[in-house]
């Protein structure tokens, strides 16, 4: 082993002055004298590799390349800028093989992504990669995977090391001249003008309304950059205090008065069903046996309609920020996820916040981690008083492909919210997860729900038979939330809608609407509201099913109830733009400057977490807790510190007898990603059989105590007199 390190150490870790042939420095010295030429070309090379990996096609490749030249080169331009930088350093050859690695790493990030959903890696997605690396083995990558890449990983940087120490280094005058800093300077200066010129022209789009789309017809390293640059809102034109006051004026002359109270309103739910789409809408094929009877009862008997969503095949929380606050996703910048910009660090009047300015309770439901898409904080931020995640509850039932918690966990946990709080109405937001993907392209599943037909590829085949088989199980979710409800005989009103279509490459022509941003909503009620059909946007959808029953409270949702058919169009939205910024970004000049709807401290759960009892198993190698609400996400802390848990049941834990001592204080946390501490049980003190009895001992009895109470009271008396 010594003689291989020293090998290694003298060969590859130890600087020497290596001398190279004649010709292979005059390669080098043409490359330095033409390095501009080399980076052109160079970069016009790493564009291409990175469109060929994101498309995962050749002819795809050739063909942005000649039908779209002019984004092409812009793209090329944007690679070159970048390799500008390496005239800053001695090492050129070990700073360009890190800017390309850079562009071509992103490029095999995008591929991927896209082998499993529909929208391309964006600058977003970087947020939530703490959260997915907690995720292993699901649709999202496996564990095989996340192996293979750090492996790749470890070589690369094992390279650059190498290249570091024994690779050829610039020899010419000195790097950082005057002169070097103006070219950069110049060509950085060159990004928005180009920038500029390239949009006007159509080249390239500021805004995508189709991400996917957008990628392919401007490249990716255009779009993704634009994703880096391009965050939140920007400020209207226009927008001034006396603007928005006579937005607010406007509204306030039309709204209606609220007609419910705390005590004869009805409790409010809203349901996402993930990637959730009426079967009915594909018509590219049919099958065996409708796998949503409930879905389509309540399309035929109750308020239904298109829901037109901002996204396809994923970004669920950004069809989840439209409904919940009723603000356009259109406004922010490409790919953008408000619950991981803006909302990290401001409040946001939402349709909770409203509805508990009015006396309701507030509650989220999620059979899926409460980090993901950092959902506990954006729900504080939106005024929720509660939130269930996954960690707190008690899930033993996955979908067949292993990913996903079954969604007929959420009817008790649904239910739990509104018996929570007997005295108030509620407002439940639940989300679904069952139809998530990934969808096996292998058969998973021995006797699926309904056969499909019309599909001729064995593998499509099987991953719309198991969407079928699944959309059934989200259908019986439906129907065992709505029954449980008729149960507690109280008004309530449910809407259920789908957030996107399913990651399934899915076009225009695949479907009836002829739009892939269409899906369906459908409501439920027992207290006889009228049918009502109407097609609506996601910001919409609240603000209407708060009209139809008599609620008419908070900004977005006055705004919306009065402006969406009393404007025209364009001024309809200018309004909302105007509010939005306002609200987000601005003065707050419709709160009159004030912090109107301040974040609430959000509660995680609602049942609490108790440790009742902590005994010696039989063979005295393990201690075993007792308790209520345990799930498989509770660790036990020991003094402060994590042990290694095991979960036995929902009213059981183990710990290694050796993790405990007397007089310890132990104490089950429920744990998100990160060991972020949801909920906490009560402290237990820790003590042994024996030294319980030796307590009991030093206790007097409580006819013992009242005797000693009697003679101090004599006595007393005694002295006294």
């Amino acid at each position: 082993m010594n003689k291989i390190w020293t090998y290694l150490k003298d060969t590859l870790f130890t600087k020497k002055q290596v001398e190279h042939s004649e010709n292979y420095q005059k390669i080098i010295d043409f490359l330095n004298k033409y390095s501009f030429v080399f980076h052109a070309l160079l970069s016009c090379f790493i564009v291409f590799i990175v469109e060929l990996i994101s498309r995962r096609n050749l002819s795809s490749a050739m063909k942005f390349i000649t039908q779209s030249p002019y984004a092409f080169m812009y793209n090329s331009f944007l690679v070159f800028a970048s390799l500008a930088l390496v005239y800053l350093f001695k090492r050129r050859a070990f700073s360009r093989l890190i800017i390309c690695a850079f562009w071509t790493i992103l490029g095999i990030i995008n591929g991927i992504v896209l082998s499993n959903r529909v929208t391309p890696f964006g600058f977003a997605d970087l947020k939530c990669i703490p959260d997915l690396l907690t995720m292993t083995n699901t649709s999202y990558f496996t564990a095989e995977q996340a192996a293979m890449v750090v492996a790749g990983l470890s070589v690369f940087i094992l390279f650059c090391v190498v290249l570091y120490i024994k690779g050829p280094v610039f020899r010419g005058k000195s790097h950082k001249t005057v002169a070097t800093f103006c070219i950069l300077a110049l060509v950085f200066i060159a990004i928005p003008i180009t920038t500029r010129a390239a949009q006007k022209n159509n080249i390239v789009a500021s805004y995508f309304t189709n991400i996917a789309q957008g990628y392919e017809n401007y490249g990716f390293v255009y779009s993704f950059s634009s994703g880096v640059i391009d965050r939140g809102m920007d400020k209207p034109e226009n927008y001034t205090e006396e603007v928005v006051d006579e937005i607010m004026a406007t509204v306030e002359r039309e709204k209606e008065t609220t007609t419910v109270t705390a005590e004869n309103a009805p409790n409010i739910i809203c349901v996402l069903l993930e990637s959730f789409v009426d079967p009915n809408e594909f018509n590219f094929m049919t099958y065996s046996n409708d796998p949503t009877p409930t879905f389509h009862y309540l399309e035929e008997n109750f308020t239904s309609g298109y829901l037109n969503v901002p996204v396809i095949g994923a970004g669920t929380a950004n069809s989840e920020f439209e409904i919940l606050t009723g603000m356009r996703l259109h406004y922010f910048g490409t790919g953008e996820y408000p619950y991981k910009t803006i909302l990290k660090k401001t409040d946001c009047e939402g349709i909770a916040a409203d509805l508990k300015s009015i006396g309701y309770g507030t509650h989220a439901v999620h059979n899926n981690g409460g980090n993901f898409y950092s959902r506990v904080n954006a729900f504080s931020m939106m005024g929720f008083d509660s939130f269930t995640s996954k960690e707190l509850m008690n899930i033993t039932e996955f979908t067949p492909n292993g990913g996903w918690a079954e969604d007929s966990i959420l009817v008790e946990e649904t239910i739990k919210t509104l018996t929570s709080t007997p005295n108030q109405p509620d407002f439940t937001y639940t989300i679904t997860v069952g139809a998530h993907g990934e969808y096996p392209t292998e058969q998973v599943i021995e006797t699926p729900y309904c056969e499909v037909y019309g599909l001729e590829e064995e593998a499509v085949k099987n991953q719309w038979t198991y969407y079928m088989h699944q959309l059934n199980k989200t259908d019986q979710f439906i129907s065992g939330l709505i029954s449980e409800l008729e149960k507690l005989e109280e008004d309530t009103i449910v809407v259920f809608w789908g957030d996107h279509l399913p990651t399934m490459g899915l076009t225009e022509e695949d479907m009836v609407s002829g739009d892939i941003y269409k899906t369906k909503y459908v409501t439920w009620n027992n207290f006889g509201l009228e049918k009502e059909d109407e097609e609506l946007y996601a910001y919409q959808l609240m603000a209407d099913i708060l009209d139809t029953v008599g609620i008419h409270e908070g900004t977005m949702v006055n705004y919306h109830q009065t402006q969406s058919d009393n404007a025209d169009f364009d001024t309809y939205l200018n309004g909302i733009e105007q509010l939005q910024y306002d609200i987000l970004y601005g003065e707050r000049y419709c709160y009159d400057g004030i912090d109107k709807y301040p974040a609430t401290d959000i509660v995680m759960g609602i049942d609490e977490v108790l440790l009742n009892n902590i005994t010696l198993s039989e063979d005295e190698t393990t201690y075993l807790l007792t308790g209520e609400s345990f799930t498989k996400w509770s660790r036990v802390y020991v003094n402060g510190e994590k042990v290694s848990t095991t979960y036995i049941d929902g009213n059981t834990l183990s710990i290694k007898a050796e993790e405990i001592s007397e007089g310890d204080t132990i104490v089950v946390n429920q744990l998100g990603s990160s060991n972020t501490i949801f909920r906490s049980s009560n402290e237990y003190i820790f003590m042994t059989e024996m030294s319980t009895e030796n307590t009991e001992e030093m206790i007097p009895s409580e006819t013992e105590l009242q005797t000693e109470i009697n003679t101090e009271t004599e006595q007393s008396e005694n002295t006294t007199l």
